[in-house]
């Protein structure tokens, strides 16, 4: 099992949005980046925990839990020219682009980026690195369990 972390807008799917969803679950659409993109087709497996983050808005950061629940699966919003995420290179039987389902698990209080930032236990978390624009990066599994027990303040069987 691995731990990530997914950066959704809020404006798109926020974690309120996840909830209301039927059956509570989402395809994590439009990744446009090849080691994000690799990270989903090669690395994932259903049942891995995912620490869902709010991001490029007012005040980003992590906002519940949600794991994965389907292996990767091609992207359908490269195939729809209405879509903003439509890329005209890629064929149905040659698809560029990848996706995982998400099902939330819960919401949990919003754990900012000042707040993960003055942690030493997080120090070399990848999204807090300067610089990084990854929508979906692994997290160590000591930094999840920081996160979810010391931070969040949750037990094993509220994930």
């Amino acid at each position: 099992m691995r731990y990530w972390l997914m950066k959704s807008e809020p404006d798109d799917c926020a974690i309120d949005d996840l909830a209301a969803m039927p059956e509570q679950t989402v395809p994590w659409y439009g990744v446009r980046n090849y080691q994000a993109r690799n990270f989903m087709m090669n690395q994932m497996a259903v049942g891995d925990p995912v620490l869902f983050y709010h991001s490029s808005c007012p005040e980003p950061g992590i906002a519940g839990i949600a794991q994965v629940v389907s292996p990767a699966y091609p992207d359908a919003t490269q195939f729809d020219p209405s879509s903003r995420f439509f890329d005209p290179k890629s064929r149905p039987e040659q698809p560029r682009w990848f996706n995982v389902d998400v099902r939330f698990v819960r919401k949990t209080r919003l754990l900012g980026l000042p707040e993960l930032r003055a942690s030493p236990e997080l120090a070399n978390m990848r999204v807090l690195a300067r610089g990084n624009r990854l929508s979906i990066t692994p997290v160590d599994p000591d930094e999840w369990r920081f996160i979810t027990e010391t931070m969040l303040e949750l037990k094993t069987d509220e994930l």
